[in-house]
């Protein structure tokens, strides 16, 4: 039909006249109450916005000379922040004379991954930049 007696239509029964597809040919137009349709979509939006969880970045820090304990409890430090849903970024900054061995740091990075790898899965593995060598892990999917 015509736009005028959409329109018309649209004026007898006390409702708007909506294009939904006005690239079409002929438009496409609905009757409708266009205040309640944009109250029910910013109602859907805030529902939707509702159910989202931000994920955090948790930052672990390793040295070189770690020792088993404190190794252990960075390893239960990390598990903690993955089943609260964060990533992990686990670091090692090198100092001095420490930058002549960076397979030492791969060789942590390697351990903690694999202490790690039944709740985590490796999202970057251990890449050196600058002084510092970086890893990030990320929770594994949930089955």
């Amino acid at each position: 039909m015509s736009a005028a007696q959409a329109l018309e239509k649209a004026i007898q029964k006390n409702l708007d006249l909506v294009k939904i597809a006005p690239q079409a040919v002929p438009p496409v137009c609905k009757i409708m109450d266009y205040g309640k349709y944009r109250f029910e979509q910013a109602k859907k939006e805030k529902e939707a916005k509702k159910n989202q969880r931000v994920v955090d970045i948790k930052e672990i820090r390793l040295s070189l000379s770690i020792d088993t304990n404190d190794f252990n409890t960075k390893v239960k430090h990390a598990e903690r922040f993955i089943k609260g849903g964060d990533k992990v970024k686990v670091s090692i900054r090198f100092r001095g004379r420490e930058m002549g061995h960076p397979e030492i740091g791969n060789d942590i990075m390697d351990r903690f991954a694999n202490s790690c790898s039944e709740f985590a899965n490796v999202e970057k593995p251990a890449k050196l930049e600058g002084r510092s060598m970086l890893m990030f892990l990320a929770p594994k999917p949930n089955k």
